[in-house]
Formats: structure tokens, sequence, C-alpha cells
């Protein structure tokens, strides 16, 4: 097991320093320049660039990045030059962090629910209408289900803030807005699993026992289906704890997603580039935990990956 975590930890490095790579070179074909909004003269705008090195070829500039890189050095935002992009991160971060992980608990808890619901439910025709309504309702993208809860909720009805974090109240509608599709996503893959281990030989088998249908559930048919749910979550998870840059910047989230956002609009290639590594590494670390947390649930995941060492 330690030889395939030390694989897969070089095999992130790898992917981190390709993900470095592709997107130093996108920023430097983006037209323009990091300071052109500001009004300055053409003769202070070319000084400006030669004091960042932005006048210099793009491998030149692409080595000298990579050597601050390795030393654990972002650099600083162009647009914040006293604001160092490792700060901007870490004050960001937090932010994006509680948001996505509460959007990732409420999907699972509504998620899981409707579809454990849908699947025992003795009503056809409450079964065909969740699944419709997960259906229907999980293809509404989420800028467009956020800009929905703040309009109901938000103007019309007045019960909930719509911008900035000054209370608890102002979470509600960013996490709503983001578990909306992994939520109805996980009650439509629950619901097909669940509808599979029904008819499994021990199902039957633990029903002819005379065991209860809430024992036979949390028992001996929920276990089974953990893997799958753990292999959704974990490109899910990464997603929302990268945070959203539509929702972030609806909502005015003062988040990584609205950073990001930002610091395309303004060419700050620093903080691109300190964003996407950063949030690469999160994505890389969180199917790396959901990979080990699988094994420890199934010993053939495992067996598995002792297999490949």
């Amino acid at each position: 097991m330690a030889k395939y975590i030390g694989k897969r930890l070089v095999t992130g490095i790898l992917s981190l320093f390709v993900l470095a790579t592709v997107t130093f070179f996108l920023t430097r074909v983006i037209p323009g320049s990091p300071f052109q909004g500001a009004n300055v003269s053409e003769s202070v705008l070319q000084m400006m660039e030669e004091e960042y090195g932005l006048h210099q070829p793009a491998g030149v500039q692409y080595v000298t990045y990579m050597k601050h890189l390795l030393r654990g050095n972002l650099g600083y935002s162009y647009q914040n030059p006293s604001e160092s992009v490792a700060n901007i991160i870490q004050r960001s971060w937090p932010v994006t962090a509680v948001i996505g992980v509460l959007a990732i608990l409420l999907a699972m808890i509504v998620g899981i629910g409707i579809g454990v619901w849908q699947t025992f439910s003795r009503h056809k025709l409450l079964r065909g209408g969740l699944f419709t309504g997960t259906l229907l309702i999980g293809g509404v993208p989420n800028f467009v289900a956020a800009l929905l809860l703040m309009l109901v909720f938000g103007v019309w009805l007045k019960w909930l803030p719509v911008s900035g974090l000054d209370s608890w109240k102002n979470y509600i509608l960013p996490v709503c807005a983001l578990a909306l599709y992994p939520a109805c996503s996980l009650a439509r893959l629950t619901g097909t699993l669940l509808a599979q281990e029904k008819q499994r030989d021990y199902v039957l088998l633990a029903r002819t026992k005379g065991l209860k249908k809430r024992q036979i559930l949390f028992t001996h048919i929920l276990p089974h289906i953990w893997i799958p749910v753990l292999n959704y979550l974990g490109p899910a998870s990464a997603f929302l704890l990268t945070g959203s840059f539509v929702v972030e910047s609806i909502f005015t989230i003062p988040g990584l997603g609205r950073q990001f956002v930002s610091s395309i609009a303004n060419r700050d290639y620093t903080l691109i580039l300190g964003l996407t590594i950063f949030m690469g590494a999160v994505v890389i670390l969180i199917q790396l935990a959901v990979d080990l947390l699988s094994a420890c649930i199934d010993p053939r995941v495992r067996r598995s990956y002792v297999d490949e060492e």
C-alpha cells in the first residue's frame, strides 16, 4: 500500500508540473498585458512590464517562474503587488472550503435519502415522480439555480440575503445552489444501485430470516453501494471544494472561484497560475483520499492496490 501511495504522489506531482506548464504558456498567449487597464502612457506600461520581467521571451519567464515555484514561492499578484498569491489563497480557501463541505454534506443527505425513498416506496407514481424530478432538476446549471434561488428567496420573498457572508443565513443560498446537481445525481445513482442490490440472493435470504426492512437496508444493502457512491463523490467534492466560479461571483463570495474569475479578467498571470496549481493539488489529494477510503472499506480494492505494487 505504501508503494501505491508513493506512486500516486509522484504521478500527482508530475500532473501538477504539466498543469503548471500548460497554464503558464496559455497565459502568455492571452492578448494584452496585466497593466493594460491602468491609465498610464505606453512608456510607463513598458517600464512596468520590464520591472516584472514580462518583456523577456516566454521560455526565460517560464524557467524563472519554475525556479521560484520549486522554492515554494508562488509570486505576487500583479493587480495587488503588496499581497502574495499564497496569502490570497490562504484568505480565500477557507471560505470556499466551508461552503464546499456544507454543499457536499447537504448533497449526500438529500441525494441518498431520496434514492432510498425512491427505491423502497410502495407507490409507483411517487417513484416515477422522484426519478423524473431529479432528472429534470439535476439538468439545471448551477448558475441558473443560483439566480432562481436569489430571485425567489432573496428578491421576492426577502427571506435570505443574496450577497456577502455576514451571517450564517448568507451561506444557505450558495450552498443549496452548489448542492443541487450532485444531490440529484446521487439520488439517481443510489436509487439504481439499491434497486440492483434488492434482487441479490443475500437480501432474499435476509428477508426469509424475518429481518426488518430497516435492518436489511442499513446492515446488508448500504455497505455494498458505498464504493460507487465514493467514486462519484470524489470528483464532485473536488469541484465543490475548489469553488464554483459562477456561483461565487453571483453571490459575491470572496472565495477561490471568484478570485480565479477576477484574475482572468485582469490578466493576473501569477494569480491564475497559483490558483490553478493549488486547485489541481486539491483535486489530486481528494481523489487519493477517496481511493484510500475505498481500500479501507472494501478488501477487494485494497488487494488490487497491493497487486499493483
